[in-house]
């Protein structure tokens, strides 16, 4: 079963479409989410995929001739969706969605940029430089979401619900420990395929668990995806940038297979919260146990590193930096979430090495090999490929919320926005 429902919505992010407007005229476009079993019929969001509408109420489920139903003694189990070919690829959020997956790649490459700086400079300490990457996002967030509930009930949300943000914190926390601990013992290449396992997870807790159903074609994009990345890491072994000799290479495996599993868990369970919750609540919430988290395992594992380490003017610009854009990365994470899905997010993660080898060119010293850009042509294929048989709404309606996403926050990237805001741009 999936986890049950965190506490109260605020104000702001949790409006509801009325259910009692009446039904709008509808154009041919017919929404289709993924479900099981009749667990949630298609969402129609008030308007014609090209965003023209005369109006818009409650979003409606459509029966296979396009007729409203009418009242909740509806049986989902006889409605058929429609497949609606390239029908997200002609909606803005598509390209937003495609756009804000490199962003967040080119966050991942830089905060390896700058660790690679850090330890040019002797400096190594995983855990705490991670650290106040947690306490600017427990600053602004939590500081936000107090603002926005009060004390009070930001302490109900400790106290009840409290607990599952600390799994989530944990699983982040760890996720981030142990990927880092393997590079110590294994080599690059070793370690990046065995990234590969997050794919794998996140596909099958969502299928589990949140009870996500995946078409042919998004398996497709993601092994064309998959296919890509296996061009970069071709073209690192034959030009011999994989990292060399494993010091310990069973070891090293072991600790990037569990960061890897931890990894996908946390994002299945960020996509499951954010898609029930406020953004700011959640990564406030996340960042105030990971802080906790965080500083213990710092505080008991980086106390020899951070003796030795080199302290200047330098090492405090490249922590600034790596802070900063790790803020970003969480940040923005949450939104990708909601516009598509945890495993599009990991998917999109695949070019990181590609803009990796760019900016490597210059900060580096690293030459480019001609297997690159072919390998980033085929994961950006992948991603179109992924999304070719969504309907307008693409990912951002989740099974798991329910009839009309009922179940749901009505925030920033979510379809019940959309429903209720035909002309919103995410």
């Amino acid at each position: 079963m999936s986890p049950s429902v965190l506490g109260r919505s605020s104000d702001s992010d949790e409006r509801r479409a009325s259910t009692s407007a009446e039904p709008v005229p509808l154009d041919t476009t017919h929404v289709r989410p993924k479900y099981v079993d009749g667990e949630a019929g298609p969402l129609d969001h008030g308007g014609s995929g090209n965003g023209q509408a005369s109006g818009h109420g409650t979003p409606e489920l459509l029966d296979a001739s396009g007729d409203a139903y009418a009242g909740d003694g509806l049986d989902r189990a006889d409605i058929k969706p429609k497949r609606n070919w390239f029908a997200y690829m002609k909606t803005r959020q598509f390209w937003i969605v495609l756009l804000l997956g490199q962003v967040l790649a080119l966050c991942i490459t830089s905060t390896n940029t700058f660790s690679g700086l850090l330890s040019r400079k002797k400096t190594s300490i995983p855990a705490f430089q991670s650290f106040f990457n947690y306490v600017l996002l427990n600053i602004v967030y939590t500081g936000f979401t107090l603002y926005k509930y009060g004390f009070k009930k930001w302490r109900n949300i400790i106290l009840h619900d409290g607990w599952k943000y600390f799994i989530l914190a944990f699983l982040d926390v760890e996720g981030n420990y142990f990927v880092v601990l393997a590079y110590q013992y294994s080599n690059i290449l070793s370690c990046q395929l065995i990234n590969f396992w997050a794919i794998v997870v996140v596909v099958t807790i969502s299928f589990l668990l949140l009870r996500v159903r995946y078409h042919a074609t998004q398996y497709a994009g993601i092994l064309v995806c998959c296919g890509g990345m296996g061009i970069l890491l071709g073209s690192d072994h034959l030009t011999g940038s994989n990292g060399g000799t494993a010091a310990d290479a069973l070891k090293g495996d072991l600790f990037a297979l569990l960061g890897a599993t931890f990894y996908g868990l946390s994002n299945v369970f960020e996509e499951f919260l954010v898609s029930k919750r406020p953004m700011y609540e959640v990564v406030g919430q996340l960042a105030f146990w990971a802080m906790f988290i965080n500083g213990t395992q710092a505080g008991i594992f980086d106390r020899a590193s951070f003796r030795s380490a080199t302290w200047d003017g330098q090492v405090a610009g490249y922590l600034v930096g790596y802070t900063l854009v790790l803020f970003m990365f969480y940040s923005l994470a949450p939104l990708m979430f909601r516009l598509a899905s945890a495993a599009f997010f990991n998917i999109s993660l695949l070019t990181a090495n590609f803009w990796g080898v760019i900016i490597g060119v210059k900060v580096f010293g690293v030459p480019v090999h001609w297997m690159y850009p072919i390998a980033f042509v085929c994961i950006i294929t992948g991603c179109f490929v992924y999304f070719m048989s969504e309907s307008v709404l693409g990912e951002a309606v989740k099974p798991w919320l329910g009839e009309n996403q009922g179940r749901g926050v009505s925030g920033v990237g979510t379809a019940k926005r959309r429903a209720e805001r035909p002309d919103a741009v995410v």
